[in-house]
């Protein structure tokens, strides 16, 4: 092990590029995740005709697809068929796709949380069932919400890892780019790693925490 040629300041500095694409990916993939999933979830939960249905097969298909195929279908597939994407394209596209399905299941469980009494009171008051939707159920379930797609959103950081397999210039691909080049710096750098992702993924757990206990 050689902790210091590992972790010299132009080692660090390039990983840390590669931490930063690896933090941009995950937050787009987490902005568009959570409005298309809530999209998905609140059209299921009211059981829109048709709609509903195509929604449902869906997401239970992509949830019971591993991501790494996903990955490799947005990037090797899709130029088959005249749609060439780049990494940081295919990567986002992958995981939005996934992420989705998944988050939409937390979203749709938060709706169906909300107490039947709360809705039946929210239309005896002279509510639609949008605005019922609106102004009582989403925001109740959004609240009850948070910690599970906190966890999914710490996945969803931790997936990006996968995107090493279309080399795309992410955190995980510059370890081994390193690596590559001196086989006693693998064990710093995958610890060096293991630290940002860690020091990240706390701090969402932290205000996780911090949001539930507000909203309890």
């Amino acid at each position: 092990m050689d902790f210091i040629g590992a972790l010299s300041p132009v080692n660090i500095q390039f990983l840390l590029q590669g931490f930063l694409i690896t933090i941009e990916v995950a937050l787009i993939s987490i902005a568009i995740s959570f409005v298309i999933s809530v999209l998905v979830g609140t059209v299921r939960y009211a059981k829109v005709p048709v709609l509903g249905k195509l929604f449902a097969v869906l997401v239970e298909a992509i949830r019971n697809l591993p991501l790494l195929l996903i990955i490799f279908f947005t990037y090797f597939a899709l130029p088959q068929i005249g749609i060439k994407l780049d990494k940081f394209t295919a990567a986002v596209i992958a995981l939005v796709i996934f992420e989705s399905a998944m988050i939409s299941e937390i979203v749709r469980g938060g709706l169906n949380s909300v107490e039947k009494g709360l809705i039946e009171a929210g239309r005896s008051s002279g509510l639609t069932q949008v605005q019922t939707l609106r102004h009582i159920v989403l925001p109740i379930a959004l609240r009850r919400m948070v910690p599970p797609m906190v966890s999914q959103f710490i996945s969803l950081l931790k997936d990006t890892s996968l995107a090493v397999v279309i080399a795309l210039p992410e955190l995980m691909n510059h370890v081994n780019i390193i690596n590559g080049h001196n086989i006693n710096y693998v064990i710093p750098t995958f610890l060096f790693a293991a630290l940002l992702y860690f020091i990240v993924n706390y701090v969402l757990s932290i205000a996780s925490r911090k949001l539930e206990s507000k909203h309890s």
